[in-house]
């Protein structure tokens, strides 16, 4: 069976839907906040929409694989987090692409 290049890019995007929510989830873990706690809720969802896609995609259905990687990475990207409280200033690139945030004292209105 002779697979398109459609298969390499729904396999990248798949990897990077599957990427961003452990990497939400290590952030959850590490600060504990609702945004980052929805988002790694939510990423169980959007990474096994993904897979349906890839599933999709293997099966010869290639635009609609790819729309439904699409639609995960799109509804991923659309949840609310605290971005200005989860790194310090002095955080490299590395840090945040790695997920690693400072722990935090959660105040009340952090709690969950």
């Amino acid at each position: 069976m002779a697979y398109s290049f459609f298969i390499y890019i729904a396999l990248f995007g798949v990897a990077t839907v599957l990427y961003l929510w452990l990497r939400d989830a290590r952030i959850f873990y590490r600060t504990g906040f609702k945004g980052y706690r929805k988002a790694a809720y939510y990423g169980v969802f959007y990474t096994t929409l993904s897979l349906l896609g890839l599933l999709f995609e293997f099966r010869g259905y290639e635009l609609v694989g790819l729309g439904l990687i699409l639609l995960a990475l799109y509804l991923q990207g659309r949840i609310e987090r605290e971005r200005t409280k989860v790194w310090s200033k002095d955080s490299t690139t590395a840090d945040r692409i790695l997920g690693k945030a400072v722990l935090h004292n959660t105040t009340d209105d952090d709690k969950i």
